[in-house]
């Protein structure tokens, strides 16, 4: 009996573009970062602690909230410019842009830090690592304007 290689061979090769790779690594890091401050909501007095007007530390201001919404926000617009930017750019922003989210993701642990988000925040700097590693790893043929996939 002979089996068609080719037919199987496709199935497995799938040319994703690295843009749309790049995407949905910002959208993993994106559910994570959202269900994690929801799962904190679950933390004994953590609802009570929010109702007194803090966070941690801080006093829940319209900075605050502006800053928070700063930190989500960027992983949101990142999904969008990971596909829109040209190679180049794209590049160099995606680079740029997960590197300096590593820090803020670490900062997610100062305090009291349960096991879930030890998990999540390993996850988060895994996939903001391979984003770094993708974007560092893009060849791209800047006359053309043709991208080539890792």
């Amino acid at each position: 009996m002979h089996t068609n290689q080719a037919a199987t061979n496709s199935h497995e090769q799938s040319n994703v573009s690295l843009k749309v790779k790049l995407a949905l690594l910002w959208t993993s890091l994106l559910f994570i970062i959202l269900y994690l401050d929801y799962f904190h909501l679950y933390m004994p007095g953590k609802i009570a602690e929010i109702q007194t007007g803090k966070v941690i530390v801080f006093a829940i201001t319209q900075g605050f909230l502006l800053i928070a919404l700063a930190l989500v926000g960027i992983p949101a617009l990142m999904i969008f410019l990971s596909v829109a930017l040209p190679a180049k750019a794209n590049r160099l922003v995606n680079i740029i842009v997960a590197a300096l989210n590593i820090p803020f993701i670490l900062f997610n642990l100062a305090g009291e830090a349960w096991t879930h988000m030890l998990f999540g925040t390993v996850v988060q700097v895994l996939l903001l690592c391979l984003i770094i590693l993708y974007a560092w790893k893009w060849h791209y043929v800047d006359q053309e304007k043709n991208e080539k996939p890792l």
